[in-house]
């Protein structure tokens, strides 16, 4: 059996070139969970591991949370095999309608799973689970893809969030 880390390899979800990534860092190579993501295979390959993940290490929430856009393909199929609703948190409040950030019904004190396609240094997860806790929501574990390895353990720890990778950087970037 093909592990995910030769798959992402294989579909080309690693570049190597000269990027920017959303925390603003240089980097000579990119995960692009996209492209992993927009394959079903794969995407119920992600789905199955975070399921197996959830119920392995006992990782339970109410619900299965995401920031937009990289996580929401993997939210979606995550809740699909876990029977758990979604909760979408859009990186901006909208102008119209609602206005608000949260996309998905949510009760106080009740606990969320994020995941997320890459975390780097966390940034953007923090965002989100600051908007949640907001909310009155309980956020204790997001799980990614793949990390990076570039502070986000450390940073989430901080914020009393445990951080779990189905596939470390090394993984990936092994020949």
């Amino acid at each position: 059996m093909t592990g995910l880390a030769d798959t992402l390899k294989e579909c080309g979800a690693i570049k190597f070139g000269n990027f920017t990534l959303a925390s603003g860092k240089k980097s000579d190579f990119y995960v692009d969970i996209k492209k992993a993501s927009m394959n079903p295979e794969i995407l119920k390959m992600i789905a199955c591991r975070v399921r197996d993940l959830m119920e392995t290490r006992s990782i339970s929430g109410n619900y299965i949370a995401c920031v937009a856009l990289g996580g929401v393909p993997i939210a979606v199929s995550v809740s699909l095999e876990t029977g758990l609703p979604l909760v979408i948190i859009r990186k901006e409040s909208k102008e119209y309608g609602a206005k608000g950030q949260i996309v998905g019904e949510i009760e106080k004190g009740r606990s969320a799973i994020l995941v997320e396609d890459v975390t780097t240094t966390g940034g953007s997860i923090l965002k989100a689970i600051k908007i949640l806790r907001d909310e009155g929501m309980v956020i204790n574990h997001v799980i990614t893809v793949v990390d990076r390895d570039e502070g986000a353990f450390k940073n989430l720890a901080d914020a009393d969030v445990r951080l779990t990778a189905l596939v470390s950087i090394k993984e990936l970037l092994k020949k």
